[in-house]
């Protein structure tokens, strides 16, 4: 005959906690965006790339509405008209060279899944949106970040 425990059904450990980890892109995206307007000019637009360590960043118009991105890629238009031209960098609006088919990704959205994106379309930066309106801008660093932290974490 075996030895029976008489113990009984035993409670759970709730000095155990299991880790809740962020994974949101709202939980690493920027918040405090440098933004421009389409009717700005494209050499304040490089000044404030510069003064502000920035590579690009929204587009929003008077109503606060996302109408594209301005990057230092799309600078590079602009002078490498100038010199083809052999005329001084031209004191031309923002409109002109933003990309104006923006791909935005949702502030609920994983962060493993922004990172698909991110390797998918090569982009450097994605705006961030909530009910329509921008919220924040996740950068591929800021992925880097998010998956530094989580590193020793598996996920189900």
């Amino acid at each position: 005959m075996g030895i029976k425990s008489f113990m009984g059904r035993r409670a759970k450990d709730s000095s155990k906690k299991e880790y809740d980890a962020p994974i949101l892109v709202e939980d690493y995206m920027s918040r405090k965006l440098v933004t421009f307007g389409p009717e700005q000019s494209i050499l304040e637009v490089m000044e404030l790339f510069a003064k502000h360590h920035i590579s690009g960043g929204p587009v929003m118009d008077d109503n606060g509405f996302l109408v594209g991105i301005i990057s230092e890629a799309d600078c590079m238009k602009q002078i490498s008209e100038s010199r083809y031209f052999n005329q001084p960098i031209l004191d031309t609006n923002v409109e002109r060279f933003m990309t104006k088919n923006v791909e935005t990704i949702p502030h609920d959205m994983s962060i493993f899944d922004a990172a698909g994106i991110f390797d998918k379309h090569k982009r450097r930066r994605l705006p961030v949106m909530k009910d329509g309106l921008l919220v924040g801008q996740i950068s591929r660093k800021d992925i880097v970040i998010a998956a530094l932290k989580l590193s020793g974490h598996n996920w189900k």
